[in-house]
């Protein structure tokens, strides 16, 4: 029923997107630096410089949107960028800093704490702060982005600025909010990366290793029905995968018995709103999904 509504009544193009146009690389040419249509940061105050990137032929069409009637296109993720895989982590890379210890038996006070005193690795240095997470402790959605971008780092809050905007209207869209609510509205956000990379960079391979047993924590005490992945790096770095996001939506994954769903950053829809309507079918999908498990789980009870 959501999908027939329309994605464009939720999410209009505003001024600022109109602007915006996404690059389209043809096979074989080559790429200038330029400004990534999908910024690795969480909610970055803007686009991510980026260095040369390696031309690619464009992925096979993906199936129309069955809300929108529209024609078959490209992947968006294979748009003249090769799919980026996330490199196993060294020894020696492990040695910048131990790991934290015991911190999958922290309550929330202690894991905040953990978080906020962290210096398992060299971004403890630049941060002016650690981006721990927001939303209801038990929440039934989850949402985990990539890592903090310079908005954040300031605010000390994930997803701050315009991505952040277009995601509390996305969350609007499905019944959801950031704000104080019941756990059945109100999703808890959190990032892969608690500490914003200097420039905006991507996390390194041993960052991530760092710090992923603090959302691993996350996880565990929120004990979610659903997990939306938002963005490439957040979606790689869950399900272990170098497969493109074009390839990963549309279907449900797992996340340690948990469903996870795979969509498109914010930022990266602020430069393509085109694409809003794939992300729009990404939360339909994930609408249902938590639909038919309370469903389930109602026939369980017997209630």
């Amino acid at each position: 029923m959501l999908r027939e509504l329309g994605v464009q009544n939720f999410w209009p193009v505003t001024a600022d997107e109109a602007e915006a146009r996404p690059v389209v690389v043809a096979p074989g040419e080559p790429v200038a630096p330029t400004v990534s249509a999908e910024p690795a940061m969480a909610g970055s105050a803007g686009p991510v410089a980026h260095g040369t990137r390696p031309a690619s032929a464009l992925a096979p069409a993906a199936p129309p949107s069955p809300a929108m009637g529209r024609p078959p296109k490209a992947d968006p993720e294979a748009r003249g960028q090769a799919p980026r895989v996330l490199p196993s982590v060294s020894a020696e890379a492990l040695a910048l800093g131990p790991r934290p210890v015991g911190v999958e038996a922290m309550d929330w006070p202690a894991l905040r704490e953990a978080v906020s005193g962290c210096q398992a690795c060299g971004l403890c240095h630049s941060r002016r702060q650690t981006v721990f997470g927001v939303g209801h402790p038990q929440a039934h959605w989850m949402l985990v982005g990539e890592a903090p971008g310079e908005q954040e780092d300031r605010h000390g809050e994930p997803f701050v600025g315009r991505a952040g905007q277009l995601l509390d209207r996305m969350l609007t869209a499905v019944g959801l909010t950031r704000a104080e609510a019941p756990p059945e509205e109100q999703v808890f956000i959190a990032n892969v990366i608690k500490c914003r990379p200097p420039g905006n960079r991507n996390p390194q391979p041993e960052e991530v290793a760092q710090c992923e047993p603090f959302l691993l924590r996350q996880v565990a005490l929120v004990q979610p029905r659903l997990i939306v992945a938002m963005g490439r790096f957040a979606v790689q770095s869950l399900l272990k995968t170098a497969e493109p996001i074009g390839k990963l939506r549309g279907r449900v994954h797992d996340f340690q018995g948990v469903p996870l769903v795979v969509t498109y950053h914010p930022a990266y829809l602020l430069r393509n709103p085109a694409d809003k309507a794939l992300a729009w079918d990404d939360l339909c999908l994930a609408r249902e999904v938590l639909s038919d498990a309370s469903s389930h789980r109602g026939m369980d009870s017997g209630t």
